[in-house]
């Protein structure tokens, strides 16, 4: 587990961070054997966010991405791995 700091589209650091886990043993073969329901390419996407960037078109950009959200975290498990919570 790990704290990964968040990126702009020109991957300047953002003042938040992710947290980042691996899996081992048994969860890897449950990962890839049972919950994996399916794979995209997204080359093709991140080749056209990356063209709209150095356009200098972040708007068009930004509009590619997906939506990401907070994960709602109760307050024990967020003392726990040392997070914050978000004031909803």
């Amino acid at each position: 587990m790990q704290w990964d700091p968040e990126r702009t589209l020109r991957l300047g650091a953002l003042p938040y961070r992710s947290l980042q886990v691996g899996l081992s043993g048994e969860a890897v073969h449950r990962y890839v054997d049972e919950w994996l329901v399916g794979l995209t390419d997204v080359t093709p996407l991140a080749r056209e966010i990356h063209t709209l960037v150095q356009a200098n078109d972040e708007p068009a950009a930004r509009a590619l991405l997906p939506e990401e959200r907070e994960y709602p975290l109760p307050v024990e498990v967020a003392t726990t791995i040392a997070a914050s919570v978000a004031e909803v």
